[in-house]
């Protein structure tokens, strides 16, 4: 019997909470909030998905990414350049490649990513992505608002996206 491929798992302690990091052949497939209310279903697609286990331990791209989230949280990081490895649906992963685009500091609307993508009509699916987005912080997800400025739904808590957002200089929300 062949045994599981491994991703590796570390944490990072940020000012707004503990990251659970993790890495698969040298790139980053997982930075998520410890305390996000659906953490196990995104565990579960990942372990499903590469046909593998989770092993604590550390990797030269936890390493690099926890460097770079260091960085982020002093305010010396804009854009971040850790080997990213998306697991997900195609459609999940054209959005979150165009959560990738959204500049440091700025917001922009669900409306606005399912326009961008060719899919005007997909707001929930694009919200949908969103939240099962497996690299937070790396992933920008917590830069996508409502239409009317209001702060959504955010796995790390709409508390760590307003923080996130003003550590950002941002202030386009309610």
């Amino acid at each position: 019997m062949k045994d599981k491929n491994k991703i590796i798992i570390g944490q990072y302690h940020s000012p707004c909470g503990v990251l659970l990091l993790g890495s698969f052949n040298e790139r980053l497939c997982l930075c998520d909030w410890r305390a996000e209310k659906h953490r196990d279903r995104v565990d579960r697609r990942l372990k499903r998905m590469l046909d593998a286990e989770f092993e604590e331990g550390e990797s030269g791209v936890i390493v690099y990414a926890k460097r770079q989230l260091h960085e982020y949280f002093d305010g010396k990081r804009q854009i971040f350049d850790v080997p990213l490895f998306f697991i997900g649906t195609d459609f999940q992963k054209t959005v979150w490649s165009e959560l990738l685009k959204i500049p440091f500091g700025t917001t922009v609307s669900y409306g606005e990513i399912a326009r961008r993508i060719g899919r005007p009509k997909a707001v929930r699916a694009v919200a949908n992505a969103n939240g099962a987005n497996p690299l937070s912080i790396f992933v920008p997800c917590h830069r996508v608002i409502g239409s009317n400025l209001s702060l959504t739904g955010y796995g790390g808590g709409i508390e760590t996206k307003r923080r996130l957002l003003r550590l950002e200089g941002c202030c386009s929300f309610k």
